[in-house]
């Protein structure tokens, strides 16, 4: 099964910054909700702070402004969006 610690959150690249550009653009204000990934997510974050918490579980990963973040496809868990959150996305 996978968990939280299967989300990779790393600085990207300046060649990954551009093509994340190119990419829609998701928000969504502060709130709480739960998220099961079935395709493969990247996404680099603009603005806002994000916790995300396996369900069921207790793990958590944070991220901000600046990360790119990889969202493996099957992972069941929850969004705490502590902060207004501003992304592009791609999936896989």
């Amino acid at each position: 099964m996978l968990t939280v610690k299967d989300i990779i959150v790393r600085r990207p690249t300046e060649e990954e910054i551009k093509e994340c550009k190119s990419w829609p653009i998701w928000s969504c204000e502060k709130s709480t909700f739960d998220w099961d990934y079935t395709q493969t997510e990247t996404c680099l974050i603009l603005q806002g702070k994000v916790t995300v918490k396996d369900r069921p579980g207790s793990g958590t990963v944070s991220f901000g402004p600046g990360d790119l973040v990889i969202f493996p496809n099957g992972l069941k868990c929850t969004w705490q969006v502590a902060q207004a959150v501003k992304k592009h996305y791609n999936f896989d």
